[in-house]
């Protein structure tokens, strides 16, 4: 789709810091545009990659390995960084509204601010559960659910809701950590349970049968509890309650369960698929607002449908780039 020519100086806004835009980054910083102003604005000062989240978990990585100083990337690609988070969209005005009031004007907008967890639907979850989305949150709550695990005297019972990729790695990491940290402090390992509750038939539901039949079996050696075909239909202080009205008592509840887009743009005017993710054609540009491109969790592609998976916000970081210069000189 061919987009009307930029009058320059032209607005570039990045809005969020995922993984494509890091890519976008790196691109406009080694290729300047001249005459294009390139902003980003992100809820979080670091952006985090999620494919090492588990590895920095099980303590095989630290933290700074994994974290991306935005101002800093932002600075060496000659762009503005603004630490703040949008809660709304005027596209007629092309506007970007934020939380601290401020509002963000420009000419091409790309959209890459993840996802969150989907448990509000869930009768009690909120301020019951450790989601795992957003994840620069979770960073904080793993270093105090495993504080809180060590400080706990008596048995230990951690459930994951969700067993897809996320789940389950995240699950198996947090096994492995925590066996370290008990052998270190001469203490049994024996007293943490791990249970795994997926809605799904299978566990790791979009991977083929062989790699379900590994990790069924490697979540059978490593004793953990997998509760397949039994969605958590309510939950409660130190609790879960599935669909057969069976009950586990939990003194950990993880949630990552599917993803769900940021409730604004629903009022946003953008297209939208059925779940509420920003539709985008193959240019990754929004079919009814073509000044507008989306990657990564927030974007549905409408002819070549992606998981919700970093790997795929990483791939699309150079068509993205690519394409916003081109929708910029009007190609």
């Amino acid at each position: 789709m061919q987009s009307p020519r930029c009058p320059l100086p032209a607005s570039l806004v990045l809005l969020g810091g995922g993984h494509a835009h890091l890519g976008v980054l790196r691109g406009f910083g080694l290729r300047p545009m001249p005459g294009v102003r390139l902003t980003m604005i992100s809820r979080a000062a670091y952006s985090v990659y999620s494919a090492m989240v588990p590895g920095w978990v099980a303590g095989h990585y630290p933290l700074e390995a994994l974290c991306f100083d935005l101002e800093r990337l932002c600075r060496s690609a000659g762009a503005q960084f603004c630490q703040d988070e949008a809660i709304g969209l005027d596209p007629a005005a092309r506007q970007i509204l934020c939380r601290s009031g401020r509002s963000f004007h420009y000419d091409r907008l790309s959209i890459d601010i993840g996802s969150e967890a989907h448990f509000e639907a869930v009768p009690g979850a909120a301020g019951n559960v450790l989601p795992l989305k957003p994840i620069d949150g979770w960073l904080h709550r793993w270093d105090t659910l495993r504080e809180r695990v060590m400080a706990h005297d008596g048995p230990v019972r951690i459930g994951v809701v969700g067993a897809g990729a996320a789940g389950v790695e995240v699950l198996l990491a947090i096994q492995h950590r925590l066996c370290e940290l008990h052998a270190a402090a001469g203490r049994s390992a024996e007293r943490l349970r791990y249970h795994l509750f997926a809605d799904s038939l299978n566990l790791l539901p979009n991977h083929n049968p062989r790699t379900q039949r590994i990790f069924t079996r490697l979540l059978a050696a490593r004793a953990v509890e997998v509760h397949t075909a039994r969605a958590v239909v309510e939950v409660g202080a130190g609790r879960v309650k599935l669909q057969d009205g069976e009950e586990f008592r939990l003194e950990e509840i993880l949630w990552a369960s599917g993803p769900v887009p940021a409730r604004w743009l629903a009022r946003s005017g953008l297209a939208l698929d059925d779940r509420g993710f920003i539709e985008v054609r193959d240019t990754l540009q929004s079919p009814s607002h073509p000044q507008v491109f989306a990657a990564g969790d927030i974007a549905a592609m409408l002819a070549h449908p992606r998981p919700k998976s970093g790997v795929f916000a990483v791939r699309a970081a150079a068509p993205l780039e690519r394409n916003l210069r081109r929708s910029l000189q009007g190609l």
